[in-house]
C-alpha cells in the first residue's frame, strides 16, 4: 500500500480482508469507518473479539460453540435426547433453531468430507457421533449435511459408520422451495422432489 497510509491503517485493512467475503474495498470502508467512529465503537469491537477467543469453546457433547460446557441445548431437559441432527457447521444449528420445529439435540461435524480440500473423515467429529450412538440413548440420527457432493459424501460415510447400530437414520428432505416456480427449478432438485413426494 501507499506510504501515505499509516501502518496501523494498512494492518487493519489487511486483517479485515482476510475474513471470508470481505474484499479490499470493504476492508478499507470498515477501517475508515472505525477511524471516524467514536472510540467506544472500536473498544467494543476489540472487547468482543477478545471475548470471542477467550470465553467461547466447543461443547464436549455436541461440539457446538458455547460459553458453558455442556451447552444449553445439550443440558435442556425439555429437548428430545433420543434425536440428533447432524450438521456441518454451528451456523446450521442456528438455521434449524430459527425454524422452531426441531426439539432434539445436535452434533456439529465442523466441515464435510472434501478430498479436494484435504478434509477426510478423521478431520471431522464423526468418531464422537458414533460414540454418542453407542451409548444407547439415541434412537434417530437426522443427517442434515448440505445438499451437494461434499455433504452427500459425508452423509454416506456416516451411514456406513452407523450400519448395524440400533439407530434409525434419516436425511433431510429435498425439494422445491416455497414460492418457487417449477419451470425455474434445476433438474436434480426437481428429480429429488419427485422421488421424495409424500401422500396428501
Amino acid at each position: 500500500m501507499s506510504k501515505a497510509i499509516p501502518e496501523p491503517v494498512t494492518q487493519l485493512i489487511d486483517a479485515f480482508s482476510r475474513l471470508p467475503g470481505v474484499g479490499p474495498k470493504t476492508a478499507s470502508r470498515l477501517t475508515y469507518y472505525l477511524l471516524r467512529a467514536p472510540d467506544e465503537v472500536s473498544v467494543k469491537l476489540g472487547d468482543a473479539l477478545r471475548d470471542l477467543k477467550t470465553r467461547t469453546k466447543f461443547c464436549s457433547t455436541c461440539f457446538n460453540i458455547t460459553v458453558d460446557d455442556p451447552c444449553p441445548i445439550c443440558e435442556d431437559p425439555r429437548r428430545d435426547h433420543h434425536q440428533i441432527a447432524v450438521v456441518e457447521e454451528p451456523l446450521d444449528v442456528l438455521a434449524i433453531e430459527r425454524t422452531g420445529s426441531f426439539e432434539g439435540l445436535y452434533h456439529v461435524l465442523h466441515g464435510a468430507i472434501s478430498p479436494v480440500n484435504g478434509i477426510g473423515p478423521d478431520d471431522l467429529r464423526i468418531r464422537e457421533l458414533v460414540k454418542r450412538v453407542e451409548q444407547g440413548e439415541v434412537l434417530e440420527i437426522i443427517i442434515a449435511t448440505n445438499p451437494g457432493l461434499e455433504g452427500d459424501a459425508t452423509a454416506l460415510y456416516i451411514q456406513r459408520e452407523l450400519t448395524g447400530k440400533p439407530v434409525k437414520l434419516t436425511r433431510l428432505a429435498r425439494g422445491l422451495p416455497v414460492g418457487g416456480d417449477i419451470e425455474y427449478v434445476d433438474a436434480v432438485t426437481l428429480s429429488r422432489a419427485l422421488q421424495g413426494r409424500s401422500s396428501l
